[in-house]
């Protein structure tokens, strides 16, 4: 996952596909640029340590229903999510960016979330179960 002083990371996964655009000027976007992006729901089937990582993280899994298929991603949020906690946990994540190597590991969607004023990822995620695969209004 992204980190910075943004505040969330689906702003700054919107930002860098938007050409960069400044968030503290409030400009607005297109609605065709906001549907340019993928955010998905999709279920953690797989969690693996990542001690290669510069930063501690978990190498997901994540299950995106039949349309997308299964796509792996380096999420930073072991501090508030145990392994056991993510499995079968639905997340919300940007499915539509290229891939990006992280050390060994090559990430294939970006998970989102927001960092809370210590710094830790929250993650995004549905509060009632919808289908994997299922897009973000």
């Amino acid at each position: 996952m992204l980190s910075g002083p943004s505040g969330t990371l689906t702003w700054v996964v919107l930002r860098g596909l938007l050409g960069g655009m400044d968030q503290s000027s409030g400009s607005p976007i297109g609605f065709e640029d906001f549907l340019r992006v993928e955010l998905r729901v999709g279920t953690v089937v797989e969690v693996l340590d990542f001690p290669e990582a510069r930063r501690p993280a978990w190498k997901l899994s994540i299950d995106f229903g039949p349309e997308i298929g299964t796509r792996r991603s380096s999420a930073q949020i072991t501090d508030l999510y145990r392994a056991e906690d993510l499995l079968g946990t639905q997340v919300v994540a940007v499915v539509n960016l290229p891939p990006k190597q992280v050390g060994p590991f090559r990430s294939e969607c970006l998970v989102t979330g927001f960092h809370r004023a210590d710094g830790a990822v929250v993650l995004a995620r549905p509060d009632r179960p919808v289908p994997d695969g299922a897009k973000l209004l």
